[in-house]
């Protein structure tokens, strides 16, 4: 079993910044992709960014690129998600997913997701 907990979420003003942390913990070590993906209120789970377990290979949903960044630190068993130039349309709650093997934006691909983390853009 796999552990995820996001963090980093809060409250921000448009045109800021933010770093969501996802860490990993548990029996089982995350062999595959991990993810991001948001949720607004009354809207269905959005793909945010996808990246390979060596971090070679990065995905991005059309609403954030050029904005957001994903990266990995596996010795850490952290992933990371910088997010720049916010939007007030970027407000959800962003998950944190792990696959078992490679995978990029399709929810069902992902085994192991986290809580949750609420980010609150105001305009």
């Amino acid at each position: 079993q796999v552990q995820l907990v996001e963090s980093g979420g809060g409250l921000v003003q448009a045109g800021g910044s933010l770093r969501l942390s996802c860490s990993a913990a548990g029996r089982t070590a995350i062999s595959g992709s991990m993810a991001w993906f948001r949720q607004a209120p009354g809207k269905e789970r959005e793909f945010v960014a996808s990246i390979s377990w060596n971090g070679g290979s990065t995905y991005y949903g059309d609403s954030v690129t050029g904005r957001f960044t994903i990266s990995r630190d596996n010795a850490k068993n952290t992933m990371y998600l910088q997010m720049n130039s916010l939007k007030p349309e970027d407000t959800a709650v962003y998950y944190c997913a792990a696959a078992s093997r490679s995978a990029t934006s399709r929810y069902a691909s992902y085994n192991y997701w986290g809580q949750g983390t609420q980010v609150t853009v105001s305009s």
